[in-house]
């Protein structure tokens, strides 16, 4: 028997991504001129994940996954932060300082 708990554990997968073959159909309903409600219904996806694909597909002219853009960034900000005495030529040569 399920608890409430374990139930709400197994409905929240937000480190799962939805993979190429779910991905494919909401484009083709989009195309159809069908409404994120009724995409969302149809292939039992959360509106918002439904959303998210569509703008994706607009903007990038893809759903493949992208890498994390500002990871590097964001890495290059915390290595010079820690490190404020080096040059930002060590900092570009060796990143891992």
């Amino acid at each position: 028997m399920q608890t409430a708990s374990t139930n709400i554990c197994e409905r929240m997968g937000r480190s799962q991504e939805l993979s190429d073959s779910k991905r494919g159909p909401v484009i083709g309903c989009h195309l159809c001129n069908k409404s994120i409600h009724d995409i969302s219904w149809q292939l039992n996806i959360p509106r918002p994940t439904v959303s998210g694909i569509i703008t994706k597909w607009k903007q990038l002219g893809t759903t493949a996954t992208q890498p994390p853009s500002e990871q590097g960034q964001r890495m290059l900000k915390h290595t010079v932060r820690r490190s404020q005495q080096l040059s930002a030529e060590s900092i570009a040569k060796d990143p891992q300082i």
